[in-house]
């Protein structure tokens, strides 16, 4: 798709990590009206927000006349958010794009019991998310995004309950490069979380509808904590390359 095809929107992202940022880069250069929100200040981030083009804002501006926000922060870190989305329209599409990852985040009773990471992500807000962009690494974000008609363009798969909401969310997508598959409901959104086949494996739209298919529910815990051991193996210094070649074999 084309800038000159794209209806402009106001956008809000929370989160000015590798992820948050590169969407920002990106959907500015689309022509959105993008603003940039850290745990922090606008201060913080007023330079690299200068630099990629967008404004930095406080959270609350973030979320405030908006058509979509984006939540680009640490899994554990969502609760924290239920004030600020409380005063978000409810016209406005919110976009979850994390990961829960325990070492990390502590452990979550609900999640580790089998909740999708993203149900629980939308109870804790009280709303509804659509999940997008969660299944991929931040540089293949950054860097491998493709022209549509491209035949090797990484496809990323997108969930969600609300089908006009999962559709903005899909043209944001494909705007950033990619092509978006909408991969069913939330709480089937299970299928893209890390440890399955569809997670961080650059797979074309043939290729994702069929890693979908094979996920395994009980075992992507057991893959993902396996891949995070190898990944922080001290010997262990891998290409984004080997990467995506290792999730591809310990998940298949």
């Amino acid at each position: 798709m084309s800038t000159s095809e794209v209806t402009e929107m106001k956008i809000g992202i929370i989160g000015a990590g590798n992820i948050g940022a590169t969407l920002a880069r990106k959907l500015a250069a689309c022509g959105h009206d993008v603003k940039l929100a850290n745990s922090k200040d606008p201060q913080s981030i007023q330079k690299l927000a200068s630099e990629i083009g967008v404004r930095a804002v406080t959270k609350d501006d973030a979320v405030s006349g908006v058509d979509a926000v984006i939540l680009s922060i640490p899994f554990a870190r969502y609760p924290d958010l239920k004030q600020t989305l409380s005063n978000a329209s409810p016209k406005t599409v919110v976009i979850d794009t994390s990961n829960y990852y325990p070492g990390r985040d502590g452990a979550i009773k609900e999640v580790e019991d089998g909740k999708p990471e993203s149900v629980w992500v939308s109870e804790q807000l009280g709303r509804p998310v659509v999940k997008a962009w969660n299944a991929l690494l931040a540089a293949t974000l950054a860097d491998k995004g493709q022209p549509a008609e491209a035949s090797t363009r990484i496809a990323i798969p997108v969930a969600g309950n609300d089908a006009a909401a999962v559709a903005l969310a899909q043209d944001l997508v494909e705007q950033t490069g990619f092509t978006a598959f909408a991969a069913g409901s939330l709480e089937a959104s299970w299928r893209q979380q890390p440890g399955t086949p569809a997670y961080c494996t650059e797979l074309t739209l043939p290729e994702l509808e069929t890693a979908l298919d094979a996920a395994e529910k009980a075992r992507a815990p057991e893959n993902r904590d396996a891949l995070i051991a190898r990944f922080m193996d001290p010997g262990s210094q891998l290409t984004h390359e080997q990467i995506v070649a290792l999730n591809r074999t310990m998940t298949a």
